[in-house]
């Protein structure tokens, strides 16, 4: 104790930087499961550019019947019944999009479907009665690019992923 009372402690400042604008995405998506800082893919949009995956937003704008590159966060996954699609939900940092993905393709496409946090599609646009779906030709698994972010879909096709196919 004699020892301590001699000595003079001097505080420092430690000299850590400050977390960039993708950490503390990170850390919100880790602690929330959530950002309100920006959107995961805001951070992603140059690579998903170069990839020549579109916005959300500029799908809206695009022509029905046209084919198109998108991709998002898988937000929820089902199939109705004994239905012969599947429903996926995407977001991207402009809105969500609605994908319709037929039974063949979902059973030859089965592991990105059921795995993918970042789901990217090759797919026709189609538009009735003011809502738009994107029917699905193709998936890609983009979910290296997220690294460690965490994103979870609704559980709606959890039991699936145990059967090891879309229900």
């Amino acid at each position: 104790m004699p020892l301590l009372k001699q000595a003079q402690p001097r505080e420092v400042q430690p000299g850590l930087p400050h977390p960039g604008v993708a950490e503390e995405v990170l850390a919100d998506y880790a602690h929330l499961g959530l950002s309100l800082r920006q959107h995961p893919l805001s951070l992603l949009r140059e690579t998903l550019g170069e990839l020549r995956f579109v916005p959300a937003e500029e799908v809206k704008r695009r022509k029905a019947g046209l084919m198109v590159r998108a991709a998002g966060l898988v937000l929820m996954r089902q199939r109705p019944g004994k239905g012969n699609a599947v429903f996926i939900t995407l977001e991207d940092e402009t809105r969500v999009l609605n994908l319709i993905i037929w039974r063949h393709l979902a059973e030859r496409q089965r592991r990105i479907l059921l795995s993918a946090r970042l789901l990217g599609v090759w797919a026709e646009i189609q538009r009735a009665d003011g809502v738009q779906h994107l029917i699905v030709r193709r998936l890609y698994d983009y979910s290296h690019l997220l690294g460690e972010l965490q994103v979870h879909s609704l559980p709606a096709m959890e039991s699936e992923a145990k059967a090891g196919r879309p229900q």
